[in-house]
């Protein structure tokens, strides 16, 4: 069993001044074994406070993270018999987080489960044996594509062909956590 943050489009401090206290006091470091983010961290603190949390740290660059940072715009991880695929959105065409487009990026990187991010909108599903999430963003950052996002995150827990998903949004200021399971064999 491998516990994995997966969050992104955290947009401080152009966006958001922090992390929610409520989501903050949930990341424990020691308890998450990775975290993966699908862009846009956008400052070192940041950076340096995900690394406090888990040191097996995994970014994709997105369109507002610093040129400085050495981040690929895609990373592949892999978790057993599971191939984790991991994009920001904002190189896609179109970048709305198109089911067809994710679709394609999928199977060009060959993956099982897809995490990208860019519309600041949480969405899981499957579509074509592949599993599909976006974690929204964490910190409730705007965007012009969602003026009024809902601060969320998953964390994935993955084992044995499977994920299992738990979402974590934050709505009218109470933490609603909700569970979604992704088999890759179906028995």
């Amino acid at each position: 069993m491998v516990l994995v943050l997966v969050l992104g489009d955290i947009h401080i401090p152009q966006r958001a001044a922090d992390i929610p206290a409520k989501f903050r006091k949930l990341l424990v470091p020691g308890k998450i074994q990775q975290i993966v983010c699908t862009g846009n961290v956008c400052d070192r603190a940041t950076f340096e406070y995900l690394r406090s949390v888990s040191p097996n740290l995994h970014i994709a660059r997105g369109e507002f993270d610093d040129d400085t940072n050495t981040w690929p715009t895609s990373v592949v991880l892999q978790h057993e018999d599971i191939k984790i695929g991991v994009v920001h959105g904002h190189q896609l065409v179109p970048s709305n987080g198109d089911v067809d487009t994710l679709a394609a990026a999928a199977r060009q990187m060959d993956v099982d489960v897809l995490l990208s991010g860019n519309t600041h909108r949480f969405e899981a599903y499957e579509e074509q044996g592949k599993f599909f999430i976006n974690p929204g963003s964490i910190t409730g950052a705007f965007s012009p594509q969602e003026p009024s996002p809902i601060p969320s995150f998953v964390l994935m827990d993955v084992k044995q062909g499977q994920v299992i998903a738990y979402v974590y949004q934050l709505v009218n200021d109470d933490v609603s956590v909700d569970r979604i399971e992704y088999k890759k064999y179906e028995d």
